[in-house]
């Protein structure tokens, strides 16, 4: 069986990392979370000041910073999947926090970063033998790969999906400021003018608003057989 290059994009919250995590693992390809740069870049800029009194990101500096930004992902041997690391630091925890996620979307919006993101998704990917999640994944990082798919579920039950996870990690959150956060996201990721969220004309559509993980598995990894096997 051929190796392919697997493309899963979507809505945020709606599970496509462990879809594509547990397919990597599986199959025994190499999982990378295109999302998971974009947060390291967004927590980089927390830490460093960039952001604005405004709420937006400054920029120049930021253009300054990029070279400065290392991004690399490391196999947690306890976990079985990748964490990501900043610069050196494992980050996997802090990336997840609602604070980068409030900001991410603008980071992400940012052509600068895009492209020099884009360059290392590309690098990462050019063997085959992936499996890559993220916004842009089948449209613009690998618009050939074999097999693309774009994911979507309601907000209302991405929000309920992540205020589940988060209160499960002991954080206080509120519903109704997540749900927020995912339409606000939504809506910067579909209109951004740089590389926006959309399905590409060759994905295969799922959506998993009342499907359980375990149907996603199977349904992914039929999806995959049925690619890799032309």
């Amino acid at each position: 069986m051929k190796k392919i290059t697997i493309a899963i994009d979507g809505f945020s919250s709606c599970g496509k990392s462990t879809m594509a995590k547990d397919l990597a693992r599986e199959i025994g390809y190499i999982y990378i979370d295109s999302g998971a740069m974009y947060r390291a870049v967004t927590l980089y800029c927390l830490q460093n000041g960039l952001f604005l009194a405004d709420g937006n990101v400054d920029l120049e500096a930021l253009k300054q910073h990029m070279p400065k930004i290392r991004i690399s992902f490391c196999l947690n041997e306890t976990s079985g999947r990748p964490d990501t690391y900043l610069n050196g630091e494992n980050v996997e925890q802090q990336i997840r926090t609602m604070e980068v996620s409030g900001k991410v979307s603008l980071i992400a919006a940012v052509g600068f970063v895009r492209e020099a993101l884009v360059r290392m998704q590309q690098e990462l990917g050019k063997d085959k033998g992936i499996v890559m999640d993220g916004r842009d994944i089948g449209t613009t990082v690998f618009p050939d790969a074999e097999l693309k798919i774009y994911v979507t579920a309601s907000a209302e039950i991405r929000a309920q999906r992540r205020y589940d996870e988060l209160k499960a990690k002991g954080e206080a959150v509120d519903f109704n400021e997540i749900l927020f956060n995912v339409q606000e996201r939504d809506r910067i990721d579909m209109t951004r003018a740089v590389s926006p969220l959309r399905k590409a004309a060759d994905a295969i559509e799922l959506d998993n608003s009342h499907m359980t993980i375990e149907e996603q598995k199977a349904w992914l990894k039929e999806q995959y057989l049925q690619a890799a096997s032309k």
